[in-house]
């Protein structure tokens, strides 16, 4: 079966084009609404990564890069709510403690929505949470600068660091509780749609069954860094809406350079050795970024006086471009990207 035909591609096709991008304009003005998350959960994409066993689909990591471009082409802030729950889901897949065995099936099904708080942990040693053994649990405080998905998701996945210096991973409710206090919905120059807050937690208790991996902050650190190093299948979904929209002789070179950089970034992405050719990924994650500028600005410009209007999707993609500039950034890959910005070759320049 090719990746076009897969079942989950084409649902994914199908919500992108029957539901997602007809409306991802009134949608960045108002919000993603309950009914997207609804189509998404009935549709079986919040189980693409998920075991079998416990009512996910287990799709090759093709299919799930192909739906990911789909969704955040047709609606960036859509995915990127629902993009959330695939990282809860896969570490309860890798977890051996109790919380797998309650929670697994749920996400993997669709009957839960989860979301994340655990960025933060990148800015280590800057701890902005810090968690506390107590009697019956864990005690969370500090503050989470960004969670998206507030009044969408059921439960959410919240990190911080243990005064032995352990990630501690658990799930609670997303929902204001004694010890959690949500701020007011963020207004950002992007995916505002996405219900994104900071989290204020003061003392936050959670039980021990809640708990989904646990283990030395350097443990868990070295793999995440991998995650970051490869190019986000949401930029070529962003490029590709933009070429949509630019004349067929001015796009026609820009999908083809599309293609070759989808091409060697996926290639690496496959590589049975994550850890190796770091710097050629750095470097592919950053030619996209500079394709994705050159694509959004085309579709701007062909759009005339009239895509500076909020109604208008050329002007949409470029803000969500922006966005996912700054999404999942580390040092290491912010420097990777300046360096490209600086270097007098660049053709996006």
């Amino acid at each position: 079966m090719t990746v076009a035909a897969h079942p989950l591609v084409v649902r994914a096709r199908e919500l992108a084009d029957g539901l997602l991008a007809p409306a991802a304009e009134r949608v960045d003005q108002e919000g993603v609404p309950a009914g997207h998350i609804e189509a998404i959960r009935r549709s079986g994409l919040l189980g693409v990564s998920a075991p079998v066993a416990y009512g996910g689909s287990a799709a090759p990591a093709a299919v799930v890069r192909e739906t990911a471009e789909i969704l955040a082409g047709a609606c960036c802030s859509t995915w990127f709510v629902q993009t959330q729950h695939h990282t809860p889901v896969l570490t309860l897949a890798k977890s051996a403690l109790p919380v797998r065995d309650r929670l697994l099936g749920p996400l993997a099904r669709g009957e839960l929505l989860s979301g994340v708080a655990y960025a933060h942990l990148r800015s280590y040693p800057r701890l902005p949470v810090r968690v506390r053994r107590e009697a019956d649990g864990w005690s969370f405080s500090g503050t989470v600068p960004w969670y998206t998905g507030w009044g969408l998701n059921d439960v959410m996945l919240l990190a911080g660091v243990t005064e032995d210096d352990e990630a501690l991973f658990a799930f609670v409710d997303a929902r204001e509780q004694p010890g959690l206090r949500p701020s007011e919905p963020m207004r950002l120059a992007a995916l505002t749609a996405s219900r994104t807050v900071s989290l204020d937690l003061a003392g936050l208790r959670v039980p021990e069954a809640g708990v989904a991996l646990r283990l030395p902050y350097a443990q868990w650190a070295a793999p995440d860094r991998l995650k970051t190093l490869n190019a986000n299948p949401a930029v070529f979904g962003i490029t590709s809406a933009a070429l949509a929209l630019v004349a067929e002789e001015y796009a026609a070179a820009l999908r083809t350079r599309l293609e070759e950089i989808r091409r060697r970034a996926y290639a690496l992405a496959d590589h049975p050795v994550p850890q190796e050719h770091a710097e050629e990924r750095l470097a592919l994650r950053a030619e996209a970024f500079t394709l994705m500028r050159t694509a959004t600005t085309a579709a701007v410009v062909s759009g005339g006086g009239r895509a500076m209007s909020l109604d208008h999707r050329a002007q949409r993609l470029a803000r969500e471009g922006l966005f996912l500039l700054v999404q999942g950034q580390t040092a290491e890959s912010r420097t990777a990207h300046l360096s490209r910005l600086a270097d007098p070759h660049d053709p996006g320049r």
